[in-house]
Formats: structure tokens, C-alpha cells, sequence
């Protein structure tokens, strides 16, 4: 703090970055709150999917079981085909308090089915029923993938933000503060110092006038005094003509 000089425009200069800090203190704070809401909503939305994903995948499994003990193992069949995608992941940016968060959609092509033939002789039902349910799979791994990508950048986030929040609030604040108290006891100390030499100034001026007034009282009175009274004529000679 001695670096600083304690003046008037330092104060000023520093009562701004004071108030800058304290405006930036309190915007990071309505984002740290605002991305806290967030990160508990993505919480509980992992949550919810990932206690639905067990039940899924084992109904999706089962179905695969069911479906080759009704139309034979068809897998080599699958295999065979053309292989085009019917359904691809979008990728998207969702904006949480300035926090840009990857968001992946699920995207059906378009594209004709493969093997559709798959079952005319038997099991056809079951093979329809595995490709619905792994289609529910995959939307629900997708989804869970959205979330746990923006879970984890959230996460990320906050905790910079968090880290900035104490920064302003325990460091660069109090520290501003300690410059504008420095700067404020420098300028009471020189005010207190010039408050006394100006008393000291001004006493020295009373003696001055109060001497001066003295020194004319007197002159007044040695002019008022009578010359001829002090005057004996019988100290002077006789004069003969």
C-alpha cells in the first residue's frame, strides 16, 4: 500500500475499481447461482435416465434372445447389408449463463430399412420388437451422453467461476479496501497537519497585530504629551542688550 500515493485522484481511481469489483462480484455470483440450479437439474435428470437404463437394456437384450430362438441366429444376415445409417447424433450448443453446453440429439436419416425380408419365415414380430427397443436405447444412451457431457463441462464452470467469486470476494476487494483506508488515514493525517500550521501561522499573525497595536499606542501617546511643560525657563541665561 505504501506504493500508492495517498492523493485525491488515487482515491478516486481506486473508490472505481472498488466499485467495478463489487459489480463483478455480484454478476459472478447470480452465475455461479444460476449455473448451481442448472448443474442439480442435469443431476437429477442423469439420475432419472441411468435408473431407466438398466430396465432397458435388459428388456433390449431379452428381446435379441427371443427374437433368434423364434427366427434363427440372422445376424450374418444383418451383416450382409447395406449397413446405411438410419440414424445419425446431431450436435447442438445450449447457453447456460454464458457457459456454451454441448447438447447431442438424436436424428432419424430417413434411410429404408435393411433386410426387410428378416422373419417372413418366422420370428418376424420378434426382430420388429428388437429393432424398437434398441431404437428406445439408443435414444436413451444418447440422451444420457448429452447429459453427461454437459454435466461434466457445467461442472468445469463452476468450479471457475466459484474459484473467481472468492477471488473478488476474499482477495481484491479486501485488498482494494485496504488501499482506499491507507489512502484515507494519509489524507486525514495531512489534514490534521495542515489544520496546525495554519493555527500556528495564524497565532504568530495575532502576536504580530496585537504588537503592532502596542507600538501605535504608544506613538499616539509620546505625540500627545505636552513640550512645553517640560520646558524651565530658569535654565536659560539672562540676556543684556
Amino acid at each position: 500500500m505504501s506504493e500508492v500515493p495517498p492523493t485525491r485522484m488515487n482515491q478516486q481511481v481506486y473508490k472505481t475499481k472498488k466499485k467495478g469489483a463489487e459489480s463483478g462480484h455480484r454478476l459472478l455470483k447470480k452465475k455461479a447461482d444460476a449455473l448451481k440450479v442448472k448443474f442439480r437439474d442435469y443431476a437429477k435428470a442423469i439420475a432419472e435416465t441411468k435408473s431407466g437404463m438398466a430396465a432397458d437394456s435388459s428388456s433390449a437384450f431379452f428381446s435379441l434372445t427371443q427374437a433368434e430362438y423364434a427366427a434363427g441366429n440372422f445376424k450374418q444376415k444383418v451383416s450382409e447389408g447395406s449397413m446405411t445409417a438410419r440414424v445419425r447424433v446431431g450436435a447442438g450448443i445450449d447457453n447456460v449463463a454464458g457457459v456454451k453446453l454441448p447438447v447431442f440429439t438424436y436424428f432419424d436419416t430417413g434411410a429404408a430399412t435393411d433386410n426387410a425380408s428378416l422373419g417372413l419365415v418366422g420370428g418376424g414380430k420378434k426382430i420388429q420388437m428388437v429393432r424398437e427397443k434398441y431404437s428406445a436405447l439408443l435414444q436413451n444412451l444418447i440422451k444420457l451422453a448429452s447429459l453427461q457431457t454437459s454435466f461434466v463441462t457445467l461442472d468445469e464452470a463452476m468450479k471457475v467461476t466459484n474459484r473467481r467469486v472468492n477471488a473478488l470476494e476474499n482477495v481484491t476487494i479486501p485488498k482494494i479496501q485496504g488501499v482506499l483506508d491507507y489512502i484515507d488515514r494519509e489524507l486525514d493525517e495531512l489534514e490534521r497537519e495542515d489544520f496546525t500550521r495554519l493555527k500556528l501561522v495564524q497565532g504568530k499573525k495575532e502576536i504580530q497585530e496585537q504588537e503592532q497595536k502596542e507600538m501605535m499606542k504608544a506613538a499616539e501617546s509620546t505625540n500627545d504629551e505636552d513640550i512645553m511643560g517640560t520646558f524651565d525657563a530658569g535654565d536659560d541665561e539672562d540676556v543684556v542688550f
